[in-house]
């Protein structure tokens, strides 16, 4: 057990004692309230970052919701395109001018994510790192398609962990850039989806008015608003299923909520009968180990986005500390002996769809 002020608590679903004819007449009020109050929602769904993105708004009219996707889906492209760590772009060309000696100028497009990611790598003592590319790299991460992997030499590996490449040996004056370590290469993964859709979220209210939103992003959202008289919902995925499509808990949504999950299911592949995933841990160059998946609110989805990581790497035994530093209310982090541990604020938003197995609650 980790030194933090943790207590195991049993999650039991208390049933409906209830009479039937109260239910049944409970039932038919609010399906007529849902009749009464319908709102119009639109929805589309967009293909970008590797991932299918679904869009709904809510209290507009049909053309102007038409107006709103197209706008979101050339944005999307476009940082799709800055910010792709291998194919051409702004991104892969700062990656290539930082391994060669000198000062550089780089593309505005890039910078303010350089200068987020910093923040956040430092708060999470750099357990959020993307200046692990190479690792990732070599782990065979930065394709599209798994085939034929294989893991690496850990002599290779061992290699990279050495060259400790961090986001503090990047030094950013106005648009020129200085990095004073050659094995930096930036790979964006654990924080594009969450600059994107924060920045999406604040063109379109300004540019359309919009108030009631939500962009779900392969599970990670952002949400603004209501879905007429009910609040926006997601469930938070059951890791130790095959069917992706099984809940393990719900959370209602409200205004201006990030919800992001890291998850050792989102990309992977098979290798010597193990499944290797994705999340790197840049103080071993292994994929983490303990996690199976951590869900994270905040208001602010980029935040939300790299503190799944940060907190999926640190596991068990150092969440708490990485989440207090980051801070970071709301986590329900699930390991691979399907503990679940929860702080009490994210435990008064969830909803158990699967009885936790063991359920440990930090209360500060």
């Amino acid at each position: 057990m980790p030194n933090h002020p943790l207590t195991t608590q049993a999650y039991n679903a208390k049933p409906n004692h209830r009479p039937a004819k109260i239910l049944l007449l409970l039932a038919f009020i609010l399906s007529v309230i849902a009749c009464q109050q319908k709102v119009e929602s639109y929805k589309t769904s967009i293909f970008s970052f590797g991932t299918v993105i679904e869009v709904e708004v809510a209290g507009i009219n049909e053309k102007l919701a038409e107006q709103v996707f197209k706008t979101i889906e050339e944005d999307l492209q476009r940082m799709h395109v800055y910010w792709h760590p291998w194919q051409a772009g702004a991104l892969s060309r700062t990656n290539k001018l930082c391994g060669m000696a000198g000062t550089f100028s780089a593309a505005i497009s890039v910078i303010p994510l350089i200068q987020k990611a910093q923040v956040l790598a430092k708060q999470s003592d750099n357990l959020f790192n993307p200046a692990i590319g190479n690792l990732i790299q070599l782990w065979g991460f930065q394709q599209d398609e798994f085939e034929n992997n294989t893991v690496p030499d850990d002599a290779e590996i061992q290699a990279l962990v050495k060259a400790n490449p961090r986001m503090s040996d990047i030094h950013i004056s106005g648009v020129r850039i200085t990095c004073d370590n050659p094995d930096v290469r930036l790979d964006f993964g654990g924080i594009a989806k969450g600059f994107a859709l924060e920045k999406i979220i604040s063109n379109i209210t300004q540019t359309y008015g919009v108030k009631n939103m939500i962009i779900n992003a392969g599970g990670d959202l952002k949400a603004i608003g209501k879905h007429g008289d009910r609040p926006w919902h997601i469930g938070i995925r059951d890791p130790f299923s095959t069917d992706k499509n099984t809940a393990f808990a719900s959370i209602e949504v409200n205004s201006g909520d990030s919800i992001f999950t890291s998850g050792n299911y989102e990309r992977y592949y098979m290798a010597n009968n193990k499944r290797i995933h994705h999340i790197i841990d840049p103080r071993t160059g292994y994929p983490a180990k303990d996690s199976m998946s951590v869900t994270v609110i905040h208001p602010d989805a980029t935040t939300a986005d790299a503190a799944a990581t940060a907190l999926f790497v640190a596991g068990p035994k150092q969440w708490v500390e990485i989440a207090q530093k980051m801070g970071i209310e709301y986590v329900l982090l699930i390991d691979d002996k399907q503990n679940v541990y929860v702080t009490q604020a994210m435990l008064d938003r969830v909803k158990f769809v699967k009885e936790p197995k063991n359920l440990l609650v930090f209360r500060p």
